[in-house]
């Protein structure tokens, strides 16, 4: 890799380019770009798209699109991966309509989207409160024969509930279970916090109910919002109860599998 504390090859510059920007150095991920331009080492398109991925990863959006152009002048072409980066970073910067913009560029190029760029739009949608537009993203993902994951359902099932439209949730729920997909720990929380606050804590605790029937264990975010309607209705044995299942589902999660 190093002959002299000089690294030689495109492959582990790559590699230290790459460890960099995993960690948040992008100084001295672009150091080393630099260092491998002045040595004559020829970058690839993985150079390029470890660079593009973590400057959009910091917010640093200008830097991003400044490789980009780099990355044609080398007679490039950008891959799903880095379309994927830079409508990311767009997002993270809140420049929703450039994201979109770039999402529309990437098809232009003949580029497919896949489930993890409609997944940054659709989060980003419902971060900014667009769930109406983050709904139409999702049928036009399906429209456009690409199954949404669950990330595609927790991002609106999640905003739903923030907005209290615990109804609309769970209408995109059993969407979900029609296309085979399991609830994570995230949706069905998601319920159970929106149910409690909303003052519907038997059907919170039938969610705890059913979340341990599908195989997925409640945590400590899933038992403390029923815990605490329960209390604040006087129902303290039940309440207790529930802390007792809560602190021996934590004991048995920390014993380590044999």
């Amino acid at each position: 890799m190093e002959q002299d504390g000089i690294v030689s090859t495109v492959s582990s510059y790559n590699m230290l380019i790459d460890c960099f920007a995993k960690a948040t150095m992008m100084d001295k991920a672009s150091q080393k770009f630099g260092d491998m331009l002045q040595r004559g080492v020829a970058p690839t398109l993985v150079t390029f798209s470890i660079l593009i991925d973590g400057h959009c990863k910091v917010r640093e959006v200008g830097k991003a699109r400044e490789l980009l152009k780099m990355l044609f002048d080398h007679g490039f072409k950008p891959d799903i991966f880095t379309f994927s980066s830079i409508i990311d970073g767009l997002c993270r910067v809140h420049q929703m309509e450039d994201a979109f913009g770039c999402f529309d560029e990437m098809v232009e190029w003949g580029v497919s989207p896949n489930a993890v760029a409609y997944n940054i739009l659709i989060r980003s949608l419902c971060f900014v409160g667009d769930v109406a537009k983050a709904m139409k993203l999702l049928r036009k993902m399906k429209d456009a024969g690409i199954k949404p994951d669950v990330f595609s359902f927790n991002a609106l099932i999640l905003s739903l509930c923030r907005m209290e439209k615990i109804e609309n949730a769970q209408k995109l729920l059993i969407s979900m279970l029609r296309v085979a997909l399991t609830p994570d720990k995230l949706t069905y929380n998601a319920f159970i916090k929106a149910s409690c606050e909303a003052g519907r804590v038997e059907e919170a605790r039938q969610m705890l109910l059913i979340m341990e029937f599908s195989g997925c264990s409640p945590d400590f975010y899933s038992y403390t919002p029923v815990i605490e309607s329960l209390t604040h209705l006087g129902h303290l044995e039940e309440a207790h109860d529930l802390i007792n299942k809560n602190e021996r589902g934590t004991l048995m999660n920390s014993i380590p599998n044999s």
